[in-house]
């Protein structure tokens, strides 16, 4: 196996582009225990930490850029007030350790529609950007980052350089169920932003399709519940029933298959309970700032 490891970005696409059959690593948590458990043997492997730009992470007005190897210990230290629902995902892969050494572009690059972070990305509308040797950079949206499981939209040449996080316009909740209470796989994973400005709720649904999906009805009928109701306006209680369809719709969007972690009817209920509760949550944490306001 040839071992590369480039010190600048340049240098980095450069190797990409030279190497299609090198697998890039950063911080190993996926890749290794692939190599460890011979699932896979790559002819090279590109190293990618002592790139320093891709290590960079900006908070601005607007949110933040994060670098594609930033280790979700630092998003979690950092990100707390612009990108809430993204900490609370990273607070749940695995232990300490692993959330000292793995990254938000491992995150990403794995494909998995089981990463923890994704989710949380897609229902505040986060962008990934991606950079090769030869052609200009572009933007992805989260949401179609992942093609297929083990699959994202990346071109065989290019490589994940940062993630534009948007700054959290209203409340945002992330839950995930498992086959135990830490460290594990999702079964079903939800994330939920509430955008108080425009009267609008973003969703993320993982482990439940072979990509990243949203509940675009549920979206759409919350938004018009609020209205009806005057929620947006008063930020009175929810109204009894509101966050129960609001989860049934949610897992109906949901296309889940059975497999050893889980039934697909098993995933469209956890989905629907996590929706529902999520929703509640992330409510109560509006009326919370309006009072306190």
């Amino acid at each position: 196996m040839d071992f590369l490891q480039p010190t600048s970005l340049d240098d980095a696409l450069a190797l990409r582009a030279e190497r299609l059959d090198a697998t890039p690593i950063a911080g190993g948590t996926d890749l290794m225990v692939d190599i460890n458990f011979d699932r896979a043997r790559p002819a090279a492997t590109l190293d990618l930490t002592r790139v320093p730009e891709l290590r960079e992470l900006e908070v601005d007005a607007d949110g933040a850029w994060v670098g594609a190897g930033v280790p979700y210990l630092r998003i979690l230290e950092a990100l707390g007030d612009v990108a809430p629902g993204l900490c609370m995902a990273a607070r749940t892969v695995g232990s300490p350790q692993i959330r000292a050494r793995g990254t938000l572009g491992g995150n990403l690059g794995t494909a998995s529609p089981a990463g923890d972070t994704l989710p949380a990305l897609a229902a505040c509308e986060a962008t990934v950007e991606v950079a090769s040797a030869t052609r200009p950079r572009r933007e992805i949206a989260v949401r179609d980052f992942i093609v297929r499981p083990r699959r994202s939209a990346l071109e065989p040449d290019e490589l994940i350089v940062r993630v534009r996080v948007p700054r959290a316009r209203g409340p945002q909740q992330f839950g995930k169920v498992g086959q135990r209470n830490a460290m594990v796989i999702s079964v079903a994973s939800f994330g939920l932003a509430f955008d108080l400005d425009a009267r609008a709720v973003g969703t993320g649904i993982g482990s439940a399709g072979p990509t990243i999906l949203g509940a675009p009805a549920a979206e759409a009928w919350v938004a018009e519940a609020f209205g009806d109701h005057d929620l947006w306006a008063t930020r009175a209680a929810l109204p009894d029933g509101v966050a129960k369809r609001f989860g049934e719709l949610v897992g109906e969007a949901a296309s889940p298959i059975d497999d050893v972690r889980g039934t697909a009817r098993y995933r469209r209920h956890a989905l629907s309970v996590l929706a529902a509760r999520a929703l509640a949550w992330a409510w109560a944490d509006a009326r919370r700032a309006e009072d306190a306001a």
